[in-house]
């Protein structure tokens, strides 16, 4: 007993007694453990103060660093005392619990968990004789629920003695979960040397705790089970300095003693007994290595379901589970350590608590948009291939292409900005006047940037009246191109030349849609006046039928392509007019292949098409052009005569 606690138990009038028999000694230890919970104690600080014990000055008020450096003081000295006597408290409890055993008809306890582990894996071996198991998670786990469910059918139908009844409840709960976090350690971590390391360490942890759970059962003294949990944790806090050194061949030296030295001092959070500082070291720690590790099991457990749903449950949900879980702990942990350092100030705590929700409240948020996310992708991909969808179902495809991803913007804000308000509320803002000022600020923001407003507003209603998809060809004033996407305020064109338009949506104006339902595509060509139309036609029937017929044309056609006339009567021949009714955006393709085939059958049907020609005729024209040709002859021959007279 301290002594801090020996002078609250004088000013609050208590007798002890010097000396107490043997058989007293029980109720003492019962009267000590009862004096160490936390309600007690700050009872009967109240009666000191309440007697006129002398009480510290405010800098060393009860809760305050002084009185935990005292507590921290004597309960280190009553750790190291207590070591001696370590081995002999512990075979006066095994001695206890033997005697109890045997004293009730039973073998020892070693020998009944043996038997009790023997029928589990009994009934474990019957299990895999009848189904043959496989590589997968649940596949490795439901043989260990069998050996569990063997063991509790044998273990709660015997009435054991009362501290055997402990004792193997303890161990055997500790076993099979051994045997589970084995099977999770196989799944999460690939390197065989960690993986053993990893094994080693939670064996010791699972005893650790399965002891520290038999100390108050076991009658230990509360400095001795103390002083064995201390030795575990220097056990655990060796193994696992052991395997960041061994284990992990990546790792700098520098990070590698960087990861020593925080072990170290979370270890002495625990030494210490800040209970609430030592849990967020752990987790700064360990977390992340056990998220990467959770995250590759669930992954494996999910299988081959790489973008479904049940993807995004199986792992998000993995890790949101292991964070909301260490949560859930420290807030367990800072509510039953009421002497922490934090206490004392009520702004600490409500930042505390206010952190620990606001985790709950992010993850919520993560797996929901992670799940709406997921859905749109998945329809986004799916909606890419509509080559053998009838054209109803390819437009509404075209159409989630178009409002899905708008979609996914609009509801990523809505989710940031709501768990951002309600992250602030749980720290104590009031959300309501800043929500208003938000909506005032919005207002003014509205007549600032009225473009720009005006910009979105449009975009709204260009997406109800359903004016373009993404895929189609537009074209609206000097801009054309196939749209590629959207933003809140802009389209996006891609040019058949290449170049990438981005057009405010107030900026389109009218919009010209050249990829929807259908397309009729008009075409002249030019013939000699003397051409035969009727047969002209034929043969554009003719053609058009074998467009029609063709297997890779054939499915784009809507009509086939005909000769709807003469249209005038140009300078050079007869203008034809040609048409034809396709898919839209295939239309230029297809009048190529038409341009082919009409010259080869108007070639070889002798139907020629119009050239630009010079008729030079009449006599006015060619008397006069006698008498020119003439004197061009004679200045010719005069120019040779002159040129052999200056030879000679």
């Amino acid at each position: 007993m301290s002594w801090i606690m020996a002078r609250v138990f004088l000013a609050a009038g208590i007798q002890t007694e010097a000396t107490a028999g043997p058989g007293q000694q029980r109720k003492i230890d019962e009267f000590v453990k009862l004096l160490e919970d936390p309600d007690i104690r700050t009872w009967l600080t109240a009666r000191s103060q309440a007697a006129g014990a002398p009480t510290a000055p405010a800098g060393l008020a009860s809760g305050g660093l002084a009185n935990w450096e005292a507590t921290t003081r004597a309960h280190i000295h009553e750790i190291v005392s207590a070591i001696p006597s370590i081995p002999s408290e512990l075979l006066s409890a095994s001695l206890r619990v033997r005697q109890d055993a045997i004293s009730h008809g039973f073998a020892p306890v070693f020998l009944i968990f043996a038997g009790l582990v023997a029928l589990g894996l009994a009934a474990e071996w019957i299990y895999r004789r009848i189904r043959s198991s496989t590589g997968s998670l649940m596949a490795q786990l439901a043989p260990i629920c069998v050996f569990a469910l063997g063991i509790a059918v044998v273990f709660f139908a015997v009435e054991w003695p009362p501290l055997a009844r402990i004792v193997l409840l303890a161990y055997l709960a500790g076993f099979i979960v051994f045997r589970a976090g084995s099977v999770l350690v196989g799944f999460a971590v690939s390197h065989r040397s960690l993986r053993l390391r990893c094994r080693i360490l939670l064996a010791v942890v699972i005893i650790a705790i399965a002891s520290a759970a038999l100390a108050q059962p076991l009658e230990l003294p509360s400095a001795v089970a103390d002083a064995i949990a201390v030795g575990f944790s220097i056990v655990i806090l060796a193994l696992a300095i052991e395997a960041i050194w061994s284990s992990s061949p990546q790792r700098t030296k520098n990070s590698k003693a960087a990861l020593t030295l925080l072990l170290v001092i979370v270890w002495c959070f625990w030494a210490f007994g800040l209970k609430s500082l030592f849990w967020l070291g752990l987790y700064a720690v360990g977390l992340p290595g056990l998220l990467s590790g959770i995250g590759r099991a669930a992954e494996r457990f999910a299988g081959n379901d790489t973008s479904g749903i049940r993807r995004v449950l199986v792992v998000r949900g993995a890790r949101a589970i292991v964070i909301a879980a260490a949560a859930g702990w420290l807030a367990i942990v800072w509510r039953l350590n009421p002497e922490g350092l934090g206490h004392s100030n009520p702004v600490v705590t409500a930042i505390f608590y206010g952190l620990l929700k606001s985790v709950v409240i992010l993850l919520l948020a993560d797996l929901a948009w992670q799940l709406a996310r997921n859905w749109i992708d998945r329809t986004l991909a799916a909606s890419l291939d509509t080559s053998s969808l009838p054209p109803a179902d390819a437009a509404r495809q075209a159409r989630f292409r178009t409002l899905l991803p708008i979609l996914r913007n609009a509801l990523a804000v809505i989710v940031a900005v709501m768990a951002g308000l309600i992250v602030l509320s749980e720290f104590g803002v009031q959300i309501g006047p800043l929500i208003a000022g938000a909506g005032i600020f919005g207002v003014a923001l509205g007549f600032g940037s009225q473009t720009l407003v005006k910009d979105i507003i449009s975009g709204v209603f260009y997406m109800f009246d359903d004016a373009f998809r993404v895929g189609e060809y537009i074209q609206a004033k000097n801009y054309k191109g196939t749209v590629e996407g959207f933003s809140l305020r802009s389209v996006r064109l891609r040019h058949h030349r290449g170049p990438v338009f981005t057009v405010p949506f107030g900026e389109l104006g009218a919009v010209q849609n050249m990829s929807r339902d259908w397309v009729i595509d008009k075409f002249r060509i030019t013939v000699g006046f003397d051409t035969d139309v009727e047969k002209a036609r034929k043969l554009t029937k003719q053609i058009g039928a074998e467009l029609t017929q063709d297997p890779e044309l054939g499915p784009l056609f809507l009509q086939p392509l005909k000769l709807k006339g003469v249209e005038e009567f140009g300078d050079y021949g007869i203008v034809l007019s040609f048409g034809m009714m396709t898919v839209p955006g295939m239309q230029t393709y297809i009048r190529r292949k038409a341009y082919l085939k009409i010259r080869e059958a108007f070639k070889a049907n002798g139907i020629d098409f119009a050239q630009p020609t010079v008729n030079v005729g009449g006599d006015e024209k060619a008397s006069g052009a006698a008498p020119a040709s003439a004197l061009v002859r004679r200045n010719k021959l005069a120019a040779s005569t002159e040129a052999a007279s200056d030879g000679g």
